[in-house]
């Protein structure tokens, strides 16, 4: 059987909203083409070399998807009976475990968890009219990763081509309450326009995800650096050969962090301690200066890239005046770092007027449900 993404090497990829722009610029630098914006992603053309330095390298991108199969789907039935005649036991092994996502809008079949089953019903099927026997289901960490999508009656089965998201990065092993998801602290970076030219700073850096986005970006690790298999293996024609190269090739691409060039800090001791434990998995992470205090303790941030995101939601204090805390941030911004430009991001958009400073751009960016801005400050 040959696949459809075989036909025209065309794929998917996921992007939170707000991200598209930044996604396809990501794409196109990583040698895709013919990349279209959609309802949360974009279609793109892409060799395999393309399509694997995009799995292993691409920040903002949250997975690739390899079409499969697309075929009209007017009810369970006809699902059921379509995903049989696809070759999965070619796909993957009995030993391999295996998950299934769905999404299902405007169709007849309507509820996307009994679409995922009915699917999932065919695989096992297909194993077991073969071995009589089946292969297990995994909800965490399964092997390989399929996607059900089904719009206006029209179904696309999916290989997930990065084996589950690609927003996790690996370095974060402890967290504090609501973390900034990577993906996004990746597009903050990349809109700040940071290069290393200045210091970058995060005075208020919880377990670090911001500053670790920064050191990545800087020091040009790949965001898959640390990620022990992709779902591109899973794929008919995987060339390890042309992987391996891209993968050596990426990785030569590495530099350095100089000590300093990168700090933070932070009011909570547990998330200082949480950021050092994760700074220790990244190469130059322990070059990144992580102190526990306050940042209305901070002498100045003079000709800095400053770049936080305050605390809102989980990660407020019991009781806290969250409108005088901004004001507080605001005059701190104001007086003690002139010649400094600050990217901060408000997952609560109501707090922004109560910074009292006025805004050279604001952008909209997701962070889960959550639906915030970006803003940047020029502090003359």
């Amino acid at each position: 059987m040959i696949f459809n993404y075989q036909m025209n090497n065309r794929f998917f990829a996921q992007v939170a909203d707000g991200m598209e722009e930044l996604g396809g610029e990501e794409l196109t630098g990583f040698g895709a083409e013919e990349v279209m914006p959609t309802f949360r992603g974009l279609y793109f053309s892409a060799d395999r070399g393309a399509l694997y330095r995009i799995n292993y390298a691409a920040r903002i991108i949250s997975r690739v998807l390899a079409p499969l199969l697309t075929f009209d789907c007017h009810s369970t039935k006809y699902l059921y009976k379509t995903a049989c005649t696809i070759p999965w036991t070619d796909l993957f092994t009995l030993e391999d475990t295996f998950v299934i996502s769905a999404t299902v809008s405007n169709s007849i079949i309507h509820h996307s968890q009994y679409a995922g089953l009915v699917l999932k019903d065919a695989i096992v099927d297909s194993f077991r009219d073969r071995y009589n026997e089946r292969p297990n289901v995994e909800r965490i960490n399964a092997d390989i990763c399929f996607n059900l999508h089904i719009s206006h009656n029209k179904a696309t089965i999916y290989l997930d081509t990065s084996g589950g998201s690609l927003h996790r990065r690996g370095y974060r092993q402890d967290s504090v309450d609501a973390p900034m998801q990577e993906t996004l602290a990746a597009a903050i970076i990349r809109l700040s326009g940071w290069n290393g030219e200045t210091s970058l700073y995060d005075p208020m850096c919880g377990s670090g995800t911001l500053l670790f986005e920064a050191l990545m970006h800087y020091c040009r690790i790949p965001s898959g650096y640390f990620r022990e298999s992709f779902g591109f293996r899973f794929m008919p024609d995987f060339d390890e050969h042309a992987w391996k190269s891209i993968k050596h090739e990426e990785d030569g691409k590495m530099r350095p962090l100089a000590k300093g060039l990168i700090a933070g800090s932070d009011s909570s001791s547990r998330a200082v301690e949480a950021a050092r434990m994760n700074s220790g998995n990244l190469p130059s992470g322990r070059n990144v200066l992580l102190s526990k205090r306050l940042f209305q303790d901070i002498d100045s941030l003079k000709d800095t890239t400053i770049v936080c995101n305050p605390p809102y939601g989980l990660r407020m204090k019991s009781g806290q005046d969250m409108g005088a805390f901004m004001k507080e941030f605001g005059d701190f911004l104001k007086q003690r770092c002139t010649g400094s430009t600050a990217y901060v991001y408000f997952g609560n958009r109501e707090l922004i007027k109560k910074v009292g400073l006025r805004s050279a751009w604001k952008k909209p960016l997701k962070n889960g449900q959550l639906d915030g801005r970006l803003v940047k400050y020029e502090l003359y």
